[in-house]
């Protein structure tokens, strides 16, 4: 690969009742990843457990761990042993009674490049995450990598388009979005209306920041969840360069072309043609 190009890899992953046995697994498919050429590694969302927030309980609180800490010590050598970029999702205990939902960036190298902390924090039916996480503190950020310069929001984020602007003029060339989104068990109706709108965002992310986003999914039954997959990587126009199914396990490859940011951000110019004196009302 030369420098004006990147491969990623999504795990696209099923997540199980005991977490080391999930944790193990998400090592697998990273070295399944570094094989096939990847440099970053982008994990789904609180991959270590299945998704908790469906209930307000005490105990899984105690699924929470320090990051920096355990995994992300774990993860490091993994990201060594592998040349790889790895984003993880995990639960993090700041201190007592603080938690945030947290994905730590780890350097090929092996060291904790630094972490984002979830900003928008839902509280719906079967996704009750106000319970659990405080909203993050941390800002929105970029790191430079050797094989491109990565931001990162998670999930619930993806909504927002400040998000992405702002992750976006912080120079990120790619955004990750671990998620862990899926259908409610009643609502089988909303499926194809709702995937599809969740794709449709970040697509749009993508095109009016001239960047390439990568949103990452978990699938199977989860109580009364249905995760639906469809990880995807979207290009600087927009336009989906790989996708996956709604259904199955896969470490989704993609071989991206850097040169498309240039040739958008510079081609339609949106990034430049802002008026943020003009946007003043939003913050008030």
């Amino acid at each position: 690969m030369t420098k004006d190009t990147t491969k990623i890899a999504l795990i696209q992953m099923r997540c199980g009742t005991a977490p080391e046995k999930n944790f193990a697994r998400a090592i697998e498919f990273i070295r399944d990843a570094a094989r096939q050429g990847a440099a970053i590694v982008c994990l789904p969302e609180l991959f270590r457990s299945q998704y908790f927030c469906q209930t307000e309980d005490h105990k899984n609180f105690d699924l929470a761990e320090e990051v920096p800490g355990k995994s992300t010590a774990a993860l490091g050598e993994v990201a060594k042993e592998t040349a790889t970029v790895i984003i993880a999702s995990l639960f993090e205990r700041r201190s007592a009674g603080v938690y945030h939902n947290t994905a730590a960036i780890i350097g090929a190298d092996g060291k904790l490049l630094g972490k984002y902390r979830k900003m928008h924090i839902p509280d719906d039916p079967l996704y009750h995450e106000k319970f659990y996480f405080a909203p993050g503190d941390l800002g929105f950020r970029a790191w430079d990598t050797a094989r491109g310069k990565i931001g990162v929001c998670v999930c619930w984020d993806q909504w927002y388009p400040e998000a992405a602007r702002l992750t976006a003029l912080r120079g990120a060339e790619i955004i990750f979005y671990p998620t862990a989104i899926g259908w409610f068990k009643e609502l089988k109706r909303d499926e194809p209306f709702s995937a599809q709108r969740w794709e449709d965002a970040m697509r749009a992310h993508a095109s009016l920041n001239g960047i390439f986003t990568a949103a990452v999914n978990r699938v199977g039954r989860e109580g009364d969840l249905r995760f639906w997959g469809g990880s995807f990587v979207a290009d600087p126009f927009g336009e989906v360069v790989a996708r996956a199914s709604h259904s199955k396990e896969e470490v989704l490859v993609a071989k991206l072309d850097l040169t498309r940011i240039r040739q958008s951000q510079e081609g339609w110019r949106f990034l430049h043609n802002r008026r943020p004196r003009s946007y003043t009302d939003l913050v008030r």
